[in-house]
Protein backbone atom coordinates (compact mmCIF):
# COMPACT_ATOMS: atom_id res chain seq x y z
CA UNK A 1 0.00 0.00 0.00
CA UNK A 2 1.56 3.40 -1.01
CA UNK A 3 0.83 6.19 1.12
CA UNK A 4 2.42 8.99 -0.87
CA UNK A 5 4.56 11.31 0.77
CA UNK A 6 3.87 9.55 4.40
CA UNK A 7 6.57 6.52 4.87
CA UNK A 8 6.18 4.94 8.16
CA UNK A 9 9.28 7.45 9.76
CA UNK A 10 7.14 10.35 8.95
CA UNK A 11 4.29 8.89 10.53
CA UNK A 12 6.28 8.22 13.59
CA UNK A 13 7.51 11.47 13.68
CA UNK A 14 3.64 13.12 13.63
CA UNK A 15 2.84 10.93 16.08
CA UNK A 16 5.28 11.95 18.36
CA UNK A 17 5.04 15.71 17.77
CA UNK A 18 1.09 15.26 18.55
CA UNK A 19 1.75 13.96 21.70
CA UNK A 20 4.78 16.66 22.70
CA UNK A 21 2.22 19.63 21.50
CA UNK A 22 -0.57 16.89 23.66
CA UNK A 23 1.73 17.25 26.80
CA UNK A 24 2.97 20.94 26.19
CA UNK A 25 -0.67 21.68 26.02
CA UNK A 26 -1.50 20.32 29.75
CA UNK A 27 1.94 20.90 31.41
CA UNK A 28 0.71 24.40 32.53
CA UNK A 29 -2.10 22.63 34.50
CA UNK A 30 0.46 19.88 36.47
CA UNK A 31 2.78 22.82 37.25
CA UNK A 32 0.10 25.12 38.13
CA UNK A 33 -0.56 21.73 41.08
CA UNK A 34 2.35 21.01 41.84
CA UNK A 35 3.41 24.78 42.54
CA UNK A 36 -0.37 24.58 44.54
CA UNK A 37 0.73 21.28 46.82
CA UNK A 38 4.31 23.23 47.81
CA UNK A 39 2.10 25.36 50.92
CA UNK A 40 1.43 21.36 52.18
CA UNK A 41 3.72 20.55 55.60
CA UNK A 42 4.08 22.31 59.10
CA UNK A 43 4.44 26.51 59.71
CA UNK A 44 5.80 28.10 62.56
CA UNK A 45 3.99 31.21 63.15
CA UNK A 46 5.62 34.40 64.53
CA UNK A 47 3.14 35.93 66.73
CA UNK A 48 3.56 36.33 70.50
CA UNK A 49 2.86 33.26 71.12
CA UNK A 50 4.86 30.71 68.74
CA UNK A 51 2.48 27.68 67.50
CA UNK A 52 2.96 25.15 65.27
CA UNK A 53 0.49 24.46 62.04
CA UNK A 54 -0.22 22.09 59.97
CA UNK A 55 -1.40 22.55 56.43
CA UNK A 56 -2.93 20.03 54.51
CA UNK A 57 -4.89 20.01 51.40
CA UNK A 58 -8.54 18.22 51.55
CA UNK A 59 -9.94 17.83 47.88
CA UNK A 60 -9.02 21.42 45.96
CA UNK A 61 -9.15 23.31 49.33
CA UNK A 62 -6.19 23.67 51.80
CA UNK A 63 -6.53 23.98 55.53
CA UNK A 64 -4.54 24.23 58.69
CA UNK A 65 -4.51 23.16 62.37
CA UNK A 66 -2.90 23.71 65.49
CA UNK A 67 -0.34 21.04 66.02
CA UNK A 68 2.34 22.64 68.86
CA UNK A 69 1.77 25.51 71.11
CA UNK A 70 4.73 27.07 73.25
CA UNK A 71 2.76 26.83 76.58
CA UNK A 72 -0.15 23.72 75.68
CA UNK A 73 -1.62 24.49 79.14
CA UNK A 74 -2.71 27.34 81.35
CA UNK A 75 -3.28 26.68 85.07
CA UNK A 76 -1.88 23.24 84.85
CA UNK A 77 -4.74 22.27 82.23
CA UNK A 78 -4.91 22.21 78.57
CA UNK A 79 -5.58 25.39 76.66
CA UNK A 80 -8.77 25.55 75.29
CA UNK A 81 -11.01 28.27 72.73
CA UNK A 82 -11.72 29.99 75.86
CA UNK A 83 -12.44 33.01 73.80
CA UNK A 84 -15.02 31.58 71.24
CA UNK A 85 -18.31 33.52 70.30
CA UNK A 86 -19.88 29.88 70.68
CA UNK A 87 -20.02 29.33 74.36
CA UNK A 88 -20.57 25.49 72.96
CA UNK A 89 -17.01 25.62 71.75
CA UNK A 90 -15.42 27.12 74.32
CA UNK A 91 -14.07 23.81 75.99
CA UNK A 92 -12.62 22.95 72.41
CA UNK A 93 -8.60 21.56 72.78
CA UNK A 94 -6.14 24.36 71.29
CA UNK A 95 -4.27 21.51 70.23
CA UNK A 96 -5.76 20.01 67.03
CA UNK A 97 -7.97 23.88 66.40
CA UNK A 98 -8.48 24.46 62.66
CA UNK A 99 -8.21 27.83 62.28
CA UNK A 100 -7.05 27.88 58.06
CA UNK A 101 -10.33 27.09 56.64
CA UNK A 102 -11.00 26.76 52.85
CA UNK A 103 -8.49 27.88 50.72
CA UNK A 104 -8.18 27.69 46.86
CA UNK A 105 -4.87 27.93 45.06
CA UNK A 106 -5.43 30.97 42.38
CA UNK A 107 -2.99 30.11 39.84
CA UNK A 108 -3.16 33.16 37.68
CA UNK A 109 -1.76 35.32 40.68
CA UNK A 110 0.13 32.26 42.86
CA UNK A 111 -1.84 33.02 46.01
CA UNK A 112 -4.33 30.52 48.49
CA UNK A 113 -7.43 32.77 48.41
CA UNK A 114 -11.05 32.93 49.75
CA UNK A 115 -10.12 31.56 52.89
CA UNK A 116 -10.84 32.23 56.82
CA UNK A 117 -8.09 32.55 59.55
CA UNK A 118 -9.43 31.74 63.37
CA UNK A 119 -7.47 33.77 66.07
CA UNK A 120 -8.20 31.78 68.70
CA UNK A 121 -6.73 34.52 71.06
CA UNK A 122 -9.78 37.07 70.44
CA UNK A 123 -12.37 34.51 69.19
CA UNK A 124 -11.94 36.32 65.90
CA UNK A 125 -12.33 34.84 62.13
CA UNK A 126 -10.59 36.92 59.03
CA UNK A 127 -10.54 36.65 55.79
CA UNK A 128 -7.39 35.80 54.57
CA UNK A 129 -4.75 35.36 51.70
CA UNK A 130 -1.79 33.34 51.62
CA UNK A 131 1.15 33.46 49.43
CA UNK A 132 4.65 31.43 49.46
CA UNK A 133 7.37 33.69 49.69
CA UNK A 134 9.78 31.40 49.36
CA UNK A 135 9.73 27.31 49.46
CA UNK A 136 10.41 28.30 53.46
CA UNK A 137 8.59 31.28 53.83
CA UNK A 138 4.42 31.90 54.15
CA UNK A 139 2.80 35.29 54.08
CA UNK A 140 -0.46 35.35 55.70
CA UNK A 141 -2.24 38.24 55.92
CA UNK A 142 -5.55 38.50 57.85
CA UNK A 143 -7.92 40.82 57.34
CA UNK A 144 -11.46 42.79 57.54
CA UNK A 145 -13.25 43.45 54.10
CA UNK A 146 -10.28 44.29 51.76
CA UNK A 147 -6.83 43.09 52.29
CA UNK A 148 -5.91 46.85 52.86
CA UNK A 149 -7.20 47.01 56.28
CA UNK A 150 -5.44 44.22 57.50
CA UNK A 151 -2.28 42.26 59.41
CA UNK A 152 0.33 40.53 58.01
CA UNK A 153 2.28 37.50 59.85
CA UNK A 154 5.78 35.77 57.72
CA UNK A 155 5.37 32.04 59.28
CA UNK A 156 8.41 29.74 58.49
CA UNK A 157 8.64 26.06 57.31
CA UNK A 158 9.55 23.82 59.75
CA UNK A 159 10.88 20.30 59.36
CA UNK A 160 9.87 17.66 62.09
Amino acid sequence: MDIGPFTNISVMKLRLIICLTVFQLFSPAINAQEYADDIIGVWLTNGKEPAKIQIYKSYDKFYGKIIWLQNPEKDGKARVDANNPDESKRNRPIINLGILTGFKFDRDDKEYTGGKIYDPESGKTYNCQLSLRSKNTLKVRGYVGWSLFGRTEIWTRITE
